[in-house]
């Protein structure tokens, strides 16, 4: 199966055509250098019809994955009515997959399983707190992926410190909000690779690994997971309150 998948929920844009049998065809990222807004907007279709026009054409896309978040309101508002209007018009199944999960995929051959390490997924969600979310790295051997050992949530830093340590093992942290609160995260025991590791990427490769268990939908079935208010909404009613 050829699976074309995709991701903007990050300030990062990635994208991949991925042959789940034989390994990946093509992949193409934007990553805006620190201090620049993300490119969703002006990369994404670029980037899409760069892999797969390496990757043979649209005959050679059986499905489509496409990250539903948790991550910034407006970059899942591009990247998934951009999969919805694909699969519409090229009569491709859509899944929406948990970048979430994604991230914890691409760490899971780091973790030390013979110390029960767990993955944890954190995403700078701005405003002083994380999205994030853990699993066992044996999770990711079933198809599909076993449930998350802390299902997927909005928190402060010190709460997700507390969360890990109920949880009885130290973690492996990965991801942007990783870096961000390396600092609160470190002291629970967490594993951070450095700053410029890959694992804090997200990366639409995995997306096309979790995407081969997963359900199709309709393209209108699926739909973004903010987990919290957006942004412009919080701030609305903070003022209305004022």
């Amino acid at each position: 199966m050829r699976i074309l998948a995709l991701d903007t929920a990050t300030r990062a844009t990635s994208v991949a055509l991925v042959d789940t049998a034989t390994g990946v065809v093509a992949e193409a990222r934007d990553d805006p250098p620190a201090g620049l807004r993300p490119r969703h907007t002006t990369h994404l279709l670029t980037l899409i019809a760069e892999v797969v026009d390496q990757g043979g054409g649209w005959g050679a896309v059986d499905r489509i994955a496409v990250g539903v978040g948790p991550g910034t309101f407006t970059g899942l508002r591009i990247g998934i009515a951009t999969a919805q209007a694909l699969a519409r018009a090229r009569q491709i199944p859509l899944v929406g997959i948990s970048t979430l999960a994604s991230l914890a995929l691409g760490a899971t051959p780091c973790a030390n399983a013979s110390v029960g390490q767990i993955v944890v997924a954190v995403i700078d969600a701005r405003r002083g707190e994380v999205f994030a979310a853990a699993w066992s790295p044996a999770a990711f051997a079933q198809t599909p992926a076993s449930e998350p050992l802390l299902a997927p949530a909005p928190l402060a830093p010190e709460a997700l410190v507390q969360a890990i340590g109920e949880l009885g093992s130290p973690g492996l942290a990965v991801g942007d909000g990783a870096v961000e609160f390396r600092q609160v995260l470190e002291a629970s025991g967490a594993t951070i690779p450095d700053r410029d590791s890959d694992l804090h990427r997200v990366d639409a490769r995995h997306h096309a690994h979790l995407a081969v268990g997963a359900d199709p939908k309709p393209g209108a079935g699926v739909h973004p997971d903010y987990l919290r208010l957006p942004d412009a909404e919080l701030s609305l009613r903070a003022a209305q309150k004022r």
